[in-house]
């Protein structure tokens, strides 16, 4: 099951990625609504599943793991520029020089970079045999949705700086292909190494917090003016929070 999962969450990217491409008059609205939803049913996939299980096997020293992760994510934005959770989100169609973060093709680099990391941290867990059977098909499905938009994010800053169409969809192949990456990297230590499967417990906190840092920013720094939650952004975050409780019904 683990390799469909990977599969799945590598189609999602390329699709979310794709998008751009394809059809340039993606609506703000849409846009917000959707990070909103993501983003409120990674915090339940965190919450419900990821916390309990470290702090079951770490005790109290996994809150130290966590709030490291969760300045680790901040110090990532400095290459990523927040494209994780949709900060400088703006629809191609109003002029593309002028997207909300005013990249150059040197800095392009920084963002891929930035992103992939990110990318790669979130593959990690994925590679971890978890006591509870329904965290991982949860974790996945909270990366999976994850991946939608930020792939699509990319791409949009990525077309707005005018790369060749051959050049993008070969970054978004590549990109789409680090979560799966990471994932199968740490469940092949894990299989090759027993101190690994310590070592996966405190990145698995690590990985937790810095969930709790892209998901609550969604929330404020996704589309509205002055980071405000509109009723569609409510809405959009109670259903994810929801869809979300419901994994606790998986079997465990």
């Amino acid at each position: 099951m683990r390799g469909i999962y990977l599969l799945l969450i590598f189609v999602a990217a390329l699709a979310g990625g794709a998008v751009p491409l394809w059809h340039r008059h993606i609506r703000r609205e849409t846009m917000t609504y959707l990070l909103t939803f993501t983003g409120a049913f990674l915090l339940g996939i965190t919450v419900l599943h990821l916390l309990p299980e470290s702090f079951e096997a770490l005790g109290k020293t996994a809150g130290l793991y966590m709030l490291a992760g969760f300045f680790l994510q901040v110090f990532l934005q400095r290459w990523s520029h927040g494209l994780e959770h949709g900060h400088g989100y703006t629809p191609v169609e109003n002029k593309e020089r002028e997207t909300a973060l005013a990249v150059s093709h040197g800095s392009a680099l920084s963002l891929i970079v930035g992103l992939s990391v990110h990318a790669f941290m979130a593959g990690l867990p994925l590679g971890f045999t978890y006591q509870d059977l329904s965290t991982l098909p949860s974790l996945a499905l909270g990366i999976l949705l994850h991946k939608m938009p930020e792939a699509l994010t990319l791409m949009t800053m990525l077309v707005a700086l005018q790369f060749s169409r051959k050049k993008n969809w070969l970054l978004l192949v590549l990109f789409s292909l680090v979560t799966p990456a990471g994932a199968l990297l740490a469940f092949g230590l894990n299989l090759h190494f027993g101190f690994m499967d310590t070592l996966l417990l405190y990145i698995i906190a690590v990985v937790a917090g810095a969930f709790l840092h892209i998901s609550t920013t969604i929330f404020f720094e996704s589309g509205t003016r002055h980071h405000e939650l509109n009723r569609g952004k409510i809405i959009s975050m109670i259903i994810g929070l929801v869809m979300s409780s419901l994994t606790l019904l998986f079997p465990s």
